[in-house]
């Protein structure tokens, strides 16, 4: 269970290094994402993640943020994070059980591009829990947050950055 939530942690740092605008490489990188990079790699990167860079460590599960993978890993940048009551972070920082679950809720199992993601009606999380999918007008939302950039390419998974904390309920 703890290689699980570990590996799930790692997810969501991948896709959160990876915030650019649609269409755009992460920071740091020129044209495409560089695949040799791992989620971690890619999340320091991208500088938009220092929120749930903090938080995964926080959660304990830094150390195997660079695991085998694939995952999948709905990322929210730090503009996300700042939409969040802080009454709430705060709350996830002294809770690391209720922190690693919803951490772990931005993470699948396997590599989902977009194009499988759109096709589902929602994704199993690591954290147990599905997350809803649905696409509307011509963009992605994932349990109620919008997809803004797809498919960036980690050597362990696949990150979409998303412009909203997803808590599970």
């Amino acid at each position: 269970m703890q290689r699980i939530l570990t590996i799930g942690l790692a997810l969501v740092v991948v896709l959160a290094g990876s915030a650019a605008p649609t269409g755009a490489a992460p920071a740091g990188n020129s044209g495409q994402a560089d695949t040799d990079s791992n989620i971690v790699e890619t999340a320091v990167a991208a500088g938009k993640f220092k929120t749930l860079t903090a938080l995964v460590k926080k959660a304990g599960l830094a150390g195997t943020l660079q695991g085998k993978g694939p995952f999948t890993v709905f990322a929210p940048t730090d503009a996300a994070f700042a939409k969040v009551p802080k009454a709430t972070l705060t709350a996830l920082g002294k809770d690391k059980a209720k922190l690693r679950s919803v951490l772990l809720y931005h993470v699948a199992k396997g590599k989902l591009t977009a194009n499988k993601v759109v096709k589902r009606e929602s994704v199993k999380t690591l954290n147990g829990k599905r997350v809803a999918i649905r696409v509307r007008n011509g963009k992605v939302f994932v349990g109620g947050a919008r997809v803004t950039t797809p498919d960036v390419a980690a050597s362990n998974g696949v990150i979409h950055v998303i412009n909203k904390v997803l808590i599970p309920r």
